[in-house]
């Protein structure tokens, strides 16, 4: 037995020496598997590269930006009309929020064909009503054809409905006709007969009749519902019955408030501790009544997303409170230069076109993405800024 090792050995000294080993490493190149892998990884990553940033390229002409791999996408929408208005799509896995549906009723049209390329399944686990103007209801109720209404709650099925508590509104015009907040009403009543849970804000605040004061939407994602006094208390503006929402991915925070007024903002900010937030939807569209420091100065908004037909005259005829208004921006300087807006006005024939146009940003838990159907400039260096806004020396 040792003779036999002894010959083995020097058989193998003898292929050494000549080098005959290296076409046995040929069958065996446990070396060269190491060098693919190390040449395929770096092929690879720059093939994805380029996938990547061609598909960015193209998805900037699209209506509806690609989620690629993150774990949250919130989408600010255009509503595909020269009105302003609300609507907020947020996306985490198979999870969807839709908070609003403005801003006329044939909005409907426009955002559901947007919620068909995301919410595949035709369930939306949330849906959040923030208040009973038109600009954020109006889509949920839709237009009428054949005796039906093809809005958002008509056509997709939905889990949960948390909505404003109060509402100086009437479920009947004047002359007797069902007003457009009766017809909500009614949707409403439509999508809880399907199997809808119907929560108000309040319910939720004091997690009374099943409601829950915090949603988990994901792992390390939660939907919270914030207090505001105007839940209990009247108030002569609309916009203060606003419901009021922190989403919170990890460290990161979003911010909601609907059309909150000053008062209203000044009260959110007393009775709920907020952190500072990666992203605001400033309040009630860039208005100058609206998105004030006591807020601001808690929050300090990293970016902000106003929704609205920039340059309007649908509210007033005073260029400086046309949204986003000069004190909208003079106040939001302070704090960050990343602000977007989805449409502008146009002399085309349909009034509007795309500013930013469907605004998504979107996170892993890092820092958010921000990624724009028409542009990503930011609002300070567009021309309809140049000529009617300012930005503020200190800003």
């Amino acid at each position: 037995m040792l003779v036999l090792v002894l010959a083995i050995a020097v058989c193998g000294y003898i292929l050494w020496k000549n080098g005959s080993l290296d076409s046995l490493t040929n069958l065996f190149p446990y070396g060269s598997e190491s060098s693919s892998d190390s040449s395929s990884g770096s092929s690879s990553d720059s093939s994805s590269d380029s996938s990547s940033d061609s598909s960015s390229d193209s998805s900037a002409d699209s209506s509806a930006p690609e989620i690629v791999t993150d774990e949250l996408s919130i989408h600010f929408l255009e509503l595909g009309n020269k009105y302003t208005g609300d609507c907020t799509l947020i996306k985490s896995g198979d999870t969807e929020i839709l908070i609003d549906a403005g801003s006329r009723q044939s909005s409907a049209a426009t955002i559901g064909a947007y919620l068909d390329e995301y919410c595949t399944d035709g369930v939306l686990e949330y849906v959040i009503a923030t208040h009973a103007d038109q600009d954020h209801i109006a889509g949920f109720v839709g237009t009428k054809s054949s005796g039906s209404y093809n809005g958002i709650l008509y056509e997709y099925k939905v889990g949960t409905i948390i909505q404003f508590n109060l509402t100086n509104k009437s479920r009947t015009t004047a002359s007797g006709n069902v007003s457009l907040y009766g017809n909500f009403c009614n949707a409403v009543e439509y999508a809880e007969s399907q199997g809808t849970a119907v929560y108000t804000a309040l319910e939720c605040w004091n997690e009374a009749n099943g409601a829950s004061r915090s949603f988990e939407i994901a792992d390390d994602i939660t939907m919270n519902i914030l207090y505001n006094v105007f839940y209990e208390e009247k108030s002569s503006d609309e916009n203060n019955y606003s419901v009021c929402m922190l989403l919170t991915q990890g460290s990161n925070h979003y911010l909601f408030t609907g059309d909150l007024e000053e008062k209203g903002e000044e009260e959110l900010v007393k009775n709920n501790e907020l952190p500072q937030c990666r992203l605001f939807k400033a309040g009630h569209h860039g208005s100058p009544t609206s998105s004030n420091d006591v807020l601001l100065s808690v929050i300090r908004p990293e970016i902000v997303v106003v929704s609205c037909c920039c340059g309007s005259d649908e509210y007033t005829d005073n260029i400086e409170n046309m949204f986003p208004s000069q004190a909208f921006v003079d106040r939001v300087a302070k704090y960050t230069d990343r602000v977007y807006v989805t449409t502008v006005v146009s002399d085309n024939e349909a009034g509007f076109e795309p500013m930013n146009g469907t605004v998504v940003i979107t996170s892993d838990g890092g820092v958010p993405q921000v990624r724009c159907s028409n542009s990503d400039l930011v609002f300070r260096d567009t021309e309809w800024f140049r000529l009617h806004r300012q930005w503020p020396a200190a800003g």
